[in-house]
């Protein structure tokens, strides 16, 4: 994270040397350095990326990062950390006989840490995060996700400059995301491992979700634990107070009927288990939280408890189709769903959903 200079100590570039020397004794890694420096106008944040040839569990290259964490001299206020507190590892399938690692992951980890220096948002153990396209664009692959776990084979080290872990990037597909966002992203990838030994990402595989037991597993999981989801984000959320000639006024929600399905597939994974279901949007929100049915407002915040019979018929009642779906069992409250209108690029409507 800073300029380097001849005299400094490279304590934590000697940290990351050494965590990878214990699997790698004898090997020369390939090395990516930066030729020109993030501070100095450069393109590239990370200093380097090393790349180590693998041939167990299954031949792949191993990337490992230099950058996110102060290598050469301390820093940042926080003794405790060092940097941004991780570095960043990803494997790749390879053919046995490969000589050379693929330039595009060099460039994606690039990219990765372009988002965390430019927002200061970093990325931890159970993370996962959409690449808006197949990870590798050239290439003819289903893995349009990512998510972070920490490197099976490299531990937590702890350097003058304070500690750091490695995280491993894994390549996942739209459903396997689906399912890590539904569930927990930790359980899923336990799931997942002894289809991806060591989380080798494989640009040539299929959704391992069809993998026998897999589903079962999963089905099992969020029935025993829940979700650890606890937003949805949309464009089309709006909720208003219409006023009725006798009785209290009746509260309506409206949403998109894109988001339909996944929020009526959180609720009974979120509230029976004592956690809130946040709707997310740029102008109003709404929160789903555990308990008597009961409305009230905040600024332009809705907070909406429901006991476990609403949010049953909720989940079962909400379709993703226009029209008004009022409730039997919290009269005060209706919810109306809304066409959602696709739209490409450049503004051109693609689809519509309900």
């Amino acid at each position: 994270m800073t300029d380097i200079d001849e005299d400094e100590v490279a304590h934590g570039w000697d940290a990351i040397d050494a965590a990878c020397n214990t699997i790698y004794p004898t090997q020369e890694p390939k090395h990516y350095g930066t030729i020109i420096s993030y501070r100095l106008g450069g393109n590239d944040p990370l200093q380097g990326i090393s790349a180590y040839k693998r041939m167990d569990p299954a031949p792949h290259w191993h990337y490992v990062t230099y950058g996110f964490t102060e290598l050469y001299s301390k820093e940042s206020d926080d003794a405790e950390i060092s940097g941004y507190g991780f570095e960043l590892t990803l494997r790749l399938r390879c053919e046995p006989d490969a000589e050379d690692p693929p330039m595009w992951v060099i460039n994606f980890l690039q990219n990765l840490a372009r988002y965390v220096f430019k927002t200061g948002n970093i990325f931890r153990d159970g993370d996962w995060l959409a690449a808006n396209g197949p990870i590798a664009v050239e290439e003819d692959t289903r893995l349009t996700y990512v998510a972070f776990t920490a490197d099976p084979e490299l531990p937590t080290q702890q350097t003058p400059n304070g500690e750091f872990e490695f995280l491993q990037v894994i390549g996942l597909t739209e459903d396997e995301a689906y399912a890590a966002r539904l569930w927990r992203t930790l359980d899923l990838l336990e799931v997942l491992r002894p289809h991806m030994p060591l989380y080798i990402t494989d640009l040539a595989r299929d959704s391992l979700l069809g993998q026998p037991g897999v589903q079962d597993s999963i089905e099992r999981g969020r029935k025993e634990s829940g979700s650890s989801t606890g937003y949805v984000y949309t464009d089309e959320l709006d909720w208003r107070q219409e006023k009725r000639l006798l009785g209290k006024p009746t509260t309506i929600v409206t949403l998109g009927a894109l988001q339909v399905q996944e929020a009526t597939t959180l609720l009974p994974l979120r509230l029976p288990f004592g956690r809130d279901l946040r709707l997310l949007s740029n102008n109003k929100n709404v929160v789903f939280a555990p308990g008597e049915n009961a409305l009230r407002t905040e600024d332009d915040v809705l907070y909406v408890t429901l006991d476990d019979a609403t949010v049953d018929e909720i989940a079962s009642l909400l379709q993703p189709r226009r029209g008004e779906y009022p409730l039997k069992s919290f009269k005060g409250l209706r919810i109306d769903v809304r066409p959602t209108e696709v739209k490409d690029p450049k503004g051109n409507v693609v689809q519509t959903i309900g």
